[in-house]
C-alpha cells in the first residue's frame, strides 16, 4: 500500500469516526417503577427516603414557625390516600374579585387560609370577593418523573393535539434559580415548574412557613401577622449542605424519590378493562389525558441549571395520562395565578394515575362517580363527551372500569 492510500485510508476512518460521535446517542426508555410501598425509586437510599418521609409527615408547631395563618401542619395532612405522598379529600380555598373583564387577587393574595394560631388573624371571605373556588390536594407521588419531563417533549404533545383540544402552556419562575423560567407543570394552575420552588411555596402558603426561597410571611387578609410571629424568617433551618431549608430539601428529596401510582393488575387485565382503555383513546380522552410520556435523557440540565436529571429519573416512560397543560373544560375556578387572564376559567388536566384511590373527584371534589365526572367536561372537551355520549352503556361501563384499574 502506497503513503498516499494510508493516508487517505486514515482520513476515511477519522472522518468516520467524527460522523458517528455526530449521530445523537438514543437510550431506549424504560418504564418508571410503580408502587404504594413506601420504598425508594433509586433516587436516593431507602434511608435517606425514610428520613425524607419522616420530614414530610412530621407535625409542625409555633416553635418551628407554624402560621400565624396556615391550612395544615404537615404535608401528609393533605396527601395520605393511601400512603404518604398521595392524594387526599382534603381541599383548599381561593378567592377573588372579577369585574366581567379582570380577575384580582384580594389583599393578602388569593389563598385563604383556614387556620390560624391567633383567632384575631383569621382569615375568611369578604364582601368584594365575588369568585371563591375549592381545590382539592393533588397526588405528588411519582412527581420526580414528571419534573424530569422535558420542555420540548410538552411542546411537541401540544403541537400534536387539535386545534380544538390544544392545552395552554405558560412559563412560571424557577425560585431557585433567579431570573429563570420553565413550563408549569404543577399545581391546579400550572403554577409551578420545579418541586424545590412547590415545597418552599406548599410550606408557606399551606403551613406558614418561609425559607429562604420564600422568605416574607403571609398576610391575614393584607394585615400584618408580625406582632404574633415569634420565629426569625427564614423560619426553615439552613445550613451549607442545605441553604435553601433543611426542611424544604427534605420534602424535594422524598417526592424524587416516590414511585409512581401503580395500576391495579388485575382489574387492568380483565377483558372490560381492556376494551375500555381501547375506547378511551379511540373517543380522544388521551389527546389531554396522555398515556405515556417519556422523562428527558439522564444528564439534562433542567430548572434554570438548577437540576441535572439522574439516572433514576431519567429516560423513563410514565403513565400519567395528562398533558400537564391547562385546558377550558367548562369546569374552571374563576382563579388567576401565573398564566394571566386568559387563564382564568382553565385548570390543569389532573393526571388520572392513581384515580382508582379517588373516591371524590374533579378539581372541587364536587363529583362522586366517574360517568358523572367524564358527564361534566365541556368546553374543548365538547367533541370527546360527544362521543362518550353515543356508546352505549356497556362501552360506558367499559370505560369506568379501565377507569378503575388506574
Amino acid at each position: 500500500m502506497s503513503r498516499l492510500e494510508w493516508n487517505w485510508g486514515n482520513k476515511s476512518l477519522v472522518m468516520l469516526g467524527l460522523a458517528l460521535l455526530a449521530i445523537p446517542l438514543v437510550v431506549k426508555a424504560v418504564d418508571a417503577p410503580t408502587g404504594y410501598d413506601n420504598l425508594t425509586n433509586g433516587f436516593t437510599t431507602q434511608a435517606q427516603f425514610d428520613a425524607d418521609l419522616a420530614a414530610f409527615d412530621e407535625f409542625e408547631v409555633t416553635d418551628d414557625g407554624l402560621g400565624p395563618v396556615y391550612n395544615a401542619q404537615s404535608c401528609r395532612e393533605c396527601h395520605q390516600n393511601p400512603v404518604s405522598g398521595a392524594g387526599s379529600q382534603i381541599t383548599e380555598l381561593r378567592k377573588g374579585r372579577f369585574d366581567g373583564v379582570t380577575f384580582t387577587d384580594p389583599p393578602g393574595g388569593s389563598l385563604n387560609n383556614d387556620r390560624t394560631i391567633n383567632a384575631a388573624f383569621q382569615e375568611r371571605v369578604l364582601g368584594a370577593d365575588n369568585v371563591t373556588a375549592i381545590r382539592s390536594s393533588l397526588n405528588i407521588l411519582g412527581d420526580g418523573f414528571v419534573e424530569a419531563i422535558a420542555n420540548s417533549t410538552l411542546t411537541a404533545i401540544q403541537a400534536s393535539q387539535p386545534a380544538g383540544q390544544q392545552g395552554t402552556i405558560i412559563n412560571v419562575p424557577v425560585l431557585e434559580a433567579p431570573g429563570q423560567t420553565r413550563i408549569g407543570r404543577f399545581g391546579w394552575k400550572d403554577q409551578h415548574a420545579s418541586l424545590r420552588s412547590f415545597a418552599a411555596d406548599a410550606y408557606l402558603n399551606e403551613m406558614g412557613i418561609t425559607t429562604r426561597l420564600q422568605p416574607t410571611e403571609n398576610t391575614s387578609d393584607g394585615r400584618s401577622v408580625a406582632g404574633i410571629d415569634g420565629v426569625p424568617d427564614p423560619e426553615d433551618t439552613q445550613d451549607a449542605a442545605n441553604p435553601d431549608g433543611i426542611d424544604v430539601t427534605h420534602f424535594v428529596n422524598f417526592m424524587r424519590a416516590t414511585k409512581a401510582p401503580p395500576r391495579d393488575a388485575a382489574v387492568a387485565a380483565t377483558a372490560d378493562a381492556v376494551a375500555g382503555s381501547n375506547l378511551f383513546n379511540q373517543i380522544g380522552c388521551n389527546i389531554c389525558h396522555r398515556t405515556t410520556i417519556t422523562t428527558a435523557n439522564a444528564g439534562t440540565l433542567i430548572n434554570g441549571g438548577a437540576f441535572t436529571v439522574p439516572a433514576a429519573l431519567g429516560a423513563k416512560d410514565i403513565h400519567p395520562f395528562s398533558d400537564f397543560m391547562l385546558h377550558n373544560v367548562g369546569t374552571g375556578d374563576g382563579i388567576v395565578q401565573n398564566g394571566g387572564q386568559g387563564t382564568r376559567n382553565q385548570v390543569r388536566t389532573p393526571p388520572l394515575w392513581g384515580v382508582r384511590v379517588r373516591p371524590r373527584l374533579m378539581h372541587d371534589l364536587a363529583q362522586f362517580t366517574r360517568n358523572n365526572a367524564i358527564l361534566r367536561h365541556a368546553g374543548q372537551a365538547n367533541p370527546i363527551i360527544t362521543n362518550y355520549i353515543n356508546l352505549n352503556v356497556t362501552q360506558q361501563n367499559q370505560i369506568v372500569t379501565f377507569l378503575n384499574s388506574l
